[in-house]
């Protein structure tokens, strides 16, 4: 495409959404961002959807030396998903990166009290739960949430995001009812790579948007 910014990518997901929803589709839904890159897409989302806006923190698990490279992802207190065919080919075990998965744990709670600063995780079950993130690289980190969401029965489970791999996005379609991905190139390396400009969030920059929304909600 490339999107201008994360918050160009979240007003065409939702344009997207709403040209695909149909009558009472989004009754009782909510928008759950992947922070911290997810949360200034997720914004225009739910706002141009008139449903509420949270989080749902997740975090993934780096590989040893390229820390940018998920080979797996913890969300909540579920238990380390990682990806099999990674850990086979750089000859790791999952008890190897048990330090590394709780480390990930430990970032995962931080974070779930900061963004929330109190407010309790939303109750998803019966209601259609549109998860976004600025991206899909591996698909790790949405996979593990796409899990944790579907195990509190809601009742219909979409993913969204502006930009991802054509080789995530097919698999991550096994784990939620609808999958929306506007810009797929078959050569992706990156998320940034889909954008124009896509600078490193900090926790305040992803609260002040958070704020930003249930202010103006």
């Amino acid at each position: 495409m490339p999107f201008r910014d994360r918050d160009h990518g979240g007003r065409q997901l939702a344009l997207r959404l709403l040209e695909r929803s149909g009558s009472g589709d989004l009754d009782h839904a909510v928008v759950l961002a992947l922070p911290r890159g997810g949360v200034p897409v997720a914004a225009p989302v739910a706002h141009a959807l008139h449903v509420p806006l949270d989080v749902l923190v997740a975090r993934k698990i780096g590989a040893p030396g390229r820390r940018e490279t998920a080979i797996g992802a913890v969300v909540a207190e579920e238990p380390p998903l990682f990806d099999r065919r990674a850990l086979e080919f750089l000859g790791l075990s999952e008890d190897a990166l048990g330090a590394d998965a709780a480390r990930a744990r430990t970032e995962v709670h931080r974070r779930e009290h900061l963004y929330r600063a109190g407010r309790p995780a939303p109750d998803v079950k019966g209601r259609t739960v549109l998860l976004v993130d600025d991206g899909l690289a591996t698909g790790l980190t949405a996979r593990a949430a796409l899990g944790f969401l579907r195990r509190q029965e809601p009742g219909r489970l979409v993913l969204a995001a502006p930009v991802g791999s054509p080789r995530a996005v097919a698999e991550l379609r096994a784990y939620a009812d609808d999958v929306l991905c506007l810009d797929q190139p078959p050569d992706l390396h990156a998320i940034s790579e889909g954008y124009e400009r896509f600078p490193q969030l900090s926790d305040a920059q992803v609260m002040d948007a958070l704020r930003t929304f249930h202010a103006s909600a």
